[in-house]
């Protein structure tokens, strides 16, 4: 009997519905408290090829709500796409994964999709957003209209959450509805308002259930769905009429987050720590720097990263990614971390 046996006996996706997610390509963007559960449930539904593009590590806060690591991997520090796609496969390995470590912004994010000049057509699907900051969603909105592409958005921190799909061209996009991102000190974060499990868990499983929904063929429903977990409310806000033709990005298709260089330095939410990336693509040599920081400090490597508790200044600890980036931990101000970084990185 199949494995999918239970799935296919659904109407709404029969044999049929099960064959063309098998076909399905998926891109997720962040693999945290949703994308966790989006990647567990496309994969336990069967879906294709899944790429999960996430650029942090296993932290020991993550295990509250990211359900697919464990202390082992929080203890190692593996990378979230790695330690990801080792429990996916052992779930279901006739789906192909790939884990990607990597920052997602615009100069990469159409490469992610399969976009290039010889290939002007998206290799995906569908992009399931499982991000924690509002640039990348608006990036992803950028890209999506741009090239016809399903995405389904969701957001949770606190005790709420949102999911809506879009589809461009029959859907508003996120910037029919919200035209502007939101400034800095106008959003509550995980750092400061924390965030509930099973609510974030809620959130990712509803986003996994219009992704099947679309991958099957069927149309999802036309309303952005929010939910207040404590105390419990629920209630949908149909997006029937919400298109706007003044709509900057699928009604006047100027898309800025994707045209825009992205910033070198990032707030990593949930932790006290900045991101860095360089500007240019480049390739660090691990070992190389593993020799120049034994000196600085405290040296730690594994295959996929190197980690250096730093000497001076105390309590930074320096995280280096083969690509050029780094994640600075114990560091808030964006010129500090770069400052950090073109130190002892150089790159």
């Amino acid at each position: 009997m199949s494995r999918y046996h239970r799935q296919i006996l659904l109407p709404q996706i029969g044999q049929a519905g099960q064959d063309r997610l098998a076909r399905a390509r998926v891109l997720l963007v962040g693999c945290g408290a949703l994308g966790t559960v989006i990647a567990e449930q496309l994969v336990r539904a069967g879906v294709g090829q899944l790429t999960i593009a996430d650029r942090d590590i296993v932290e020991l806060t993550n295990l509250q709500r990211q359900t697919l690591f464990d202390e082992k991997d929080a203890a190692e520090g593996i990378p979230k796409s790695i330690a990801a796609a080792r429990r996916l496969s052992a779930i279901n390995s006739s789906v192909q994964i790939t884990p990607l470590v990597c920052d997602v912004h615009s100069g990469n994010i159409e490469g992610l999709l399969g976009i290039s000049g010889s290939n002007p057509r998206p290799a995906m699907d569908l992009i399931l957003d499982g991000t924690d900051n509002v640039a990348t969603r608006y990036l992803i909105n950028d890209v999506a209209v741009k090239y016809s592409l399903p995405w389904i958005y969701g957001a949770a921190v606190a005790s709420e959450g949102r999911v809506m799909a879009i589809i461009p061209g029959q859907t508003p996009c996120l910037r029919c509805l919200f035209p502007n991102p939101p400034s800095a000190h106008e959003l509550q974060t995980c750092d400061t308002a924390g965030v509930l499990g099973p609510g974030a868990n809620i959130i990712g499983a509803f986003q996994a259930m219009q992704a099947i929904k679309i991958l099957v063929g069927q149309a999802p429903e036309q309303a952005m769905l929010r939910m207040e977990f404590w105390p419990w409310r629920m209630g949908t806000v149909s997006t029937i009429d919400a298109r706007r033709e003044d709509c900057p990005c699928c009604g006047l298709r100027k898309f800025e987050f994707l045209d825009s260089a992205a910033d070198s330095a990032v707030s990593l939410c949930g932790r006290n720590a900045m991101q860095v990336r360089p500007a240019a693509r480049v390739a660090i040599d691990l070992d190389q720097l593993a020799q120049r920081l034994r000196t600085a400090g405290e040296v730690e490597q594994t295959p996929h990263l190197l980690r250096c508790r730093l000497s001076d200044p105390a309590g930074v600890v320096l995280t280096v990614f083969p690509d050029g980036r780094s994640l600075i931990q114990g560091v808030q101000e964006a010129d500090r971390a770069r400052s950090i970084h073109a130190r002892f990185v150089g790159a």
